[in-house]
């Protein structure tokens, strides 16, 4: 890691261009966002424990920089991207399930309701 890079000023940049919109409230296109930053650095913080736990079981002690050269196996790394996989599953449910939602031939529950009243 160069010491020289200030990564508080990197972080604060804004990106070149117009951001993507979503939603047609402006809030929500940024509580996503937020959102989603939030997801990324819990996935890394997942991985960076995970290889607290590997080499504390492989060695029972370790020193920082053990931590930050750490190179997982290709099983290690295989198990991680499961991991991560699952993750984002569970974080991307709700989209998920109104994709889905959108593309099957159901109607709107509002309308079974309705049916089911008349009935």
């Amino acid at each position: 890691m160069s010491e020289d890079f200030d990564w508080v000023a990197a972080s604060g940049r804004r990106a070149k261009g117009k951001r993507p919109d979503y939603f047609e409230d402006p809030a929500l296109d940024r509580l996503y966002s937020t959102v989603f930053a939030l997801a990324a650095e819990v996935s890394a913080l997942r991985e960076r424990q995970d290889t607290l736990e590997r080499l504390l079981e492989a060695r029972g002690t370790f020193r920082r920089e053990e931590i930050e050269t750490f190179a997982p196996t290709l099983e290690e790394g295989e198990e991680r991207g499961l991991a991560t996989k699952a993750y984002i599953a569970r974080i991307m449910r709700g989209f998920q399930q109104e994709v889905e939602a959108m593309a099957a031939d159901d109607p709107p529950i509002i309308d079974v309701v309705e049916r089911l009243r008349r009935e």
